[in-house]
């Protein structure tokens, strides 16, 4: 039985009580039945709108799920390209083994405290292979690949 239900039940049993209808305990009684009715319409819309809400946000959690799903695949294709196109990469600290993202303009500097322990790190490209896979290292390569 809903409240509503329950409600009516009530005004049910005032009425079986037989009370003079212009006493004050049944106006007391038919007004506190009243407010009841009243309280039980406004929780019967507020469920109404929680269901409504409830379909909708499962509308929306479902349509930003494959949101995600097409943000995240895009971004797993482009290997490591962050939301400005700059290429970063991730460095691990042989001291706190916390990894480090950078970008290019961090590793040309060759050199860099750890965020996390301040270790100073060090970063030699030389001996680095492009890209590509070739056999060059990363200054001296002449397969046009480095960028």
């Amino acid at each position: 039985m809903n409240i509503a239900e329950k409600v009516a039940y009530l005004r049910g049993l005032l009425k079986g009580l037989s009370f003079d209808e212009d006493s004050k305990e049944a106006k007391v009684f038919e007004a506190i039945i009243d407010t009841l009715d009243e309280i039980a319409m406004a929780v019967t819309d507020l469920e109404e709108n929680q269901s409504e809400l409830e379909e909708l946000v499962s509308i929306i959690d479902e349509d930003l799920g494959e949101l995600e799903d097409d943000y995240y695949d895009l971004d797993e294709e482009e290997d490591g390209d962050d939301d400005f196109g700059e290429e970063y990469y991730e460095v691990v600290c042989p001291t706190c083994g916390d990894t480090i993202c950078l970008d290019e303009e961090m590793l040309d500097e060759g050199e860099m405290a750890c965020p996390s322990c301040g270790e100073h790190l060090e970063f030699d490209l030389d001996d680095v292979d492009c890209d590509c896979g070739c056999e060059h290292d990363h200054d001296g390569c002449d397969c046009g690949c480095k960028e």
